[in-house]
């Protein structure tokens, strides 16, 4: 597995970006002492038509620091030099097993990259480093244990927010989930599944992406198929490159991203601000702060879901997961039932589902939280 990552929230980008040059006086900074690594980064920004300057260790870095486009540092390197803005990608080499996710979470790298699975989208990240675009923002959505309520949550911020105005995408990120499209009732809506996207590299065009997408309740979505068929995976930079176009494309994007360890490590590392839901239980806030270890170092919070016959002490279970409580995910009659026969969108439209979702969202339906 390899990991990469995001650009910053912002407000949306027009629907067709147009042409984009990068400038030609742009710096990439590589700080290891590896020498395997700089070879590979050597190649990848040459790719990329980009400069590098690599330096040894953070004490020569601190001079270039914040004037480059891109800082990437090596899985070699342990610590940052002093109030320096963080570095966008820890780089790792195959055989480093989950050293680089680890890393990457201590000292607040953005994303992380192992070579040479992830070149091809290292120098695509690269490129784009050099003339960044406003974006739209990725929230992801993951459970703090099995059937903790992610998927609900999810279906209905995107939702709250299309109804709001904004450009939604909803995201599929757990190919072990049973299909998306399965709880929208939108298994026979045409329109490009992930199987279809497999391979798919460099970087696609938002506005065709949209074309290709199924719809339903007022927003597009990409799903893994709701079939008995297991389902094929895709890869990183397949992943990456969907997201990318997603953000350019979109105000919104929120991704279901499941609890299985390569998802989160695909999809989670793609997410400007992560929403872990969890019920109102004690061994399921256990599992939620074990979960933790896995996400990246970007803002998340806390959602409980009120339960039957639980006693909802949402700031006890907040504290002890570790994690801001946002809000609660009410428990409405019905909803188990309707999710599983394809009406969450029905119930999405419950007032009690509307308020739970528009906390999250602005007047517009893109600013969450």
């Amino acid at each position: 597995m390899n990991r990469h990552q995001q650009t910053g929230p912002g407000g949306s980008s027009p629907r067709d970006p147009g042409p984009w040059i990068p400038g030609d006086s742009a710096e990439t900074l590589l700080v290891t002492g590896s020498e395997v690594l700089r070879s590979e980064v050597e190649r990848i920004v040459a790719a990329a038509g980009g400069h590098l300057r690599t330096v040894r260790d953070v004490t020569d870095a601190a001079p270039f620091w914040d004037a480059a486009s891109a800082v990437l540092v090596g899985s070699d390197i342990r610590e940052l030099p002093l109030r320096r803005r963080a570095p966008a990608v820890l780089v790792g080499l195959q055989g480093d097993g989950d050293g680089p996710w680890h890393l990457a979470a201590s000292i607040g790298a953005e994303r992380v990259a192992v070579l040479p699975d992830a070149a091809a989208w290292l120098a695509e990240y690269l490129s784009r480093s050099r003339a960044p675009e406003p974006g739209g923002l990725v929230l992801g959505v993951t459970g703090g244990c099995g059937g903790a309520g992610a998927t609900t949550a999810a279906v209905w911020i995107a939702q709250a927010a299309a109804g709001l105005g904004a450009r939604v995408l909803l995201i599929d990120g757990d190919p072990g989930g049973g299909g998306l499209e399965l709880a929208l009732a939108a298994e026979d809506v045409p329109g490009l599944r992930w199987p279809d996207l497999a391979g798919a590299s460099g970087s696609i065009d938002p506005a065709q992406l949209d074309d290709a997408l199924p719809t339903a309740g007022g927003f597009s979505f990409l799903s893994w198929p709701g079939t008995r068929e297991p389902a094929g995976g895709v890869d990183v930079t397949t992943v990456a490159g969907i997201l990318d176009a997603a953000r350019r494309g979109r105000e919104l994007t929120v991704v279901d991203i499941g609890r299985q360890r390569e998802a989160l490590r695909s999809f989670a590392w793609e997410c400007d601000r992560i929403v872990v839901v969890v019920p109102a239980r004690l061994r399921a806030a256990v599992a939620a702060a074990q979960l933790l270890q896995e996400l990246p170092p970007v803002e998340t919070v806390l959602v409980v879901r009120a339960s039957p016959g639980a006693a909802l002490d949402g700031p006890l279970i907040a504290e002890s997961v570790g994690l801001p409580l946002h809000t609660v995910l009410p428990e409405i009659k019905g909803l188990a039932a309707a999710t599983e026969l394809g009406r969450l969108l029905d119930v999405g439209r419950q007032r009690a589902a509307r308020r739970f979702a528009e906390v999250f969202l602005g007047p517009d339906g893109g600013q969450v939280w």
